[in-house]
């Protein structure tokens, strides 16, 4: 069975005309089993979409435009405004000239095509110049967390033979932690502000900046782009190869979306690091692609954060559940601060319903979920402008098909949990020199394995179920940490919990859960456990508690479960 593309012409139910009454309609609930034929959702194979020079692309990597991504401000108009950073705006024009004189200035350091050059910024104007100038010369960039250590940026810059590194105001720490030796290939380090020199031999930016402009350098649509670090499929932190293809593939994937399409006068909120693939390619690159603007947001403090929304007049937000939750809960919040967003979106880690409906009541807003993963570069599906019931991911973008498949690699059935499968001309070539994991991620025939499981109702609305590694047996049964974690946090007295599982010397594993109380209360683990019992079946119910003061997160929100795991003994 092949369901329909949900952006596809015979998709009446989402077409502009269709009624609110088919909009609201209820589907079929996931947990109902059919017994079916096995699905792929949708086949979008034949589907067209908008190529960057706005003509037609279709969905195939080798179709792809051989252009340098580097090249989608290139023809824009010279007085628009294209980034607000640290309150100053810089124009399309203005932009052009920077980038073209770093690109000289790389050049002229000796920055040749392939060359991996780091990127230590935050989200500012020191890391869209960089960037753009990086992808100009031919390299290939390689963001990196400004508030890293010096270990963890040393070990990075290593694993992946950079060349050089430019660092920002918010970077420039950790330059004398790095560990040359380990880095032999370490020749250009740049130093974006005017202030002393912090390691020996580095130079400054503005010093490179006085080269001659140099022109983009052609790039094919294989050529990598970028090296993002990642722990999604890999485990631990791994560098996805994108191309210059496959960030192109998506944005235009996105664009095709017809409820979602970005456009010149659009003014996005830049909150999203930078320097994670979200943030990149799906705030930064697809503001610039369209002509419009980006307001570059270094750190996020609600209150502050949404005085520049209204400020700003901002009608594009993408942003982590932790930042619409700080807004839903901010006290005396402006319920007009977001009234000109038109297109609001969650990512990095599922939303709270609480949360979404706080936000529609407060602020007229509603927000829409998606799902994506680094080595999609990042985006598979999104509920924009589609019917999607409520916590459900929605269906995949034109051009991107999405399989769900058991251990035995079969589709599943409908209802049925399987690990989602992603192929399209978005998805990664593979970790920089680990062809293990690489194996290990995509098939032979080129489907990424995201180790993420989900379910499909009979419309083919796509629902998270949870990570494939976080999956718990108890006597044979599965248990889905996300279904018991739902149910603690109903519990008044929880502000939040995550839920691991541990050895069980009869029935294999047993669950755990950690919790976080809400202030003021005073919370029992047997009150825990007798309020899941309640709710839950025995066997996912937790058979231990332990109380925290916060759960290990990282960017997003997401838990770090690998560290809850790493505390746990056998039960």
């Amino acid at each position: 069975m092949v369901l329909p593309a949900p952006f596809g012409p015979s998709s009446a139910s989402t077409s502009p005309d269709a009624t609110s009454s088919d909009r609201s309609a209820s589907p079929t609930p996931p947990g109902n089993r059919r017994v079916r034929p096995s699905v792929t959702i949708p086949s979008c194979t034949s589907h067209v979409y908008r190529g960057p020079r706005g003509g037609i692309a279709r969905c195939s990597r080798a179709e792809l435009p051989g252009v340098n991504l580097a090249e989608i401000c290139a023809d824009h108009p010279a007085t628009s405004v294209a980034l607000i950073s640290r309150g100053k705006e810089t124009t399309y024009g203005e932009l052009r000239e920077q980038v073209g004189r770093l690109r000289g200035g790389l050049v002229g350091a000796g920055i040749e095509p392939g060359d991996r050059v780091a990127v230590v910024a935050a989200n500012n104007w020191y890391f869209v110049v960089s960037w753009l100038a990086i992808l100009g010369v031919g390299a290939v960039a390689v963001p990196i967390n400004p508030a890293s250590p010096g270990p963890e940026v040393t070990n990075e810059l290593a694993d992946v033979g950079v060349v050089g590194v430019i660092v920002g105001p918010t970077g420039k720490r950790v330059l004398p932690d790095i560990d040359r030796a380990a880095v032999p290939d370490l020749r250009l380090i740049v130093q974006s502000d005017p202030g002393e020199l912090v390691v020996e031999g580095a130079v400054r930016l503005d010093e490179l900046m006085t080269a001659e402009p140099t022109p983009i350098v052609p790039r094919d649509a294989d050529d990598l782009a970028v090296l993002m670090f990642t722990s999604g499929t890999a485990g631990f932190p791994r560098a996805a190869k994108l191309s210059h293809g496959n960030l192109l593939a998506n944005i235009e994937q996105l664009q095709a979306n017809p409820y979602r399409e970005q456009r010149s006068d659009d003014i996005t909120f830049g909150v999203l690091p930078f320097f994670h693939i979200f943030g990149l390619n799906v705030v930064l690159d697809m503001a610039l692609h369209t002509g419009g603007a980006v307001l570059a947001v270094e750190r996020f403090d609600p209150e502050s954060a949404l005085e520049s929304v209204k400020k700003h007049q901002i009608t594009i937000i993408a942003g982590a559940p932790a930042m619409w939750s700080a807004w839903a809960h901010l006290p005396g919040a402006d319920r007009d601060a977001l009234r000109t967003v038109r297109i609001a979106g969650s990512g990095a880690a599922k939303l709270d319903p609480a949360v979404r409906a706080l936000v529609q009541e407060r602020f007229g807003l509603s927000i829409d979920e998606g799902y994506g993963l680094t080595e999609a570069s990042p985006v598979v599906t999104t509920a924009t402008g589609i019917p999607a019931p409520p916590g459900s991911i929605g269906a995949p973008l034109p051009g991107v098909k999405v399989r769900l498949t058991d251990a035995g690699d079969h589709d599943v059935l409908v209802g049925d949990v399987g690990e989602i499968r992603v192929q399209g001309p978005n998805v990664f070539q593979g970790y920089w020199g680990d062809e293990e994991a690489t194996a290990q991620a995509l098939t032979s025939d080129g489907w990424l394995k995201t180790g993420d499981l989900a379910v499909v109702d009979d419309d083919g609305f796509l629902f998270i179920v949870d990570r494939l590694k976080d999956l718990i047996i108890v006597s044979g049964f599965n248990v889905y940490p996300a279904e018991v974690e739902s149910v603690l946090v109903e519990h008044p007295g929880v502000a939040s919990a995550a839920v691991v599982g541990v050895q069980h010397p009869h029935s294999g594993e047993a669950v755990k859960a950690y919790v976080v109380a809400a202030e003021g209360a005073s919370l029992e683990e047997d009150e825990i456990i007798a309020f899941a019992e309640q709710r839950l079946a025995r066997y996912k119910c937790p058979q231990k508690v332990w109380f925290v003061d916060e759960l290990p997160s990282g960017l997003g929100g997401k838990v770090r479960k690998h560290e809850l795991r790493g505390t746990r003994a056998v039960y």
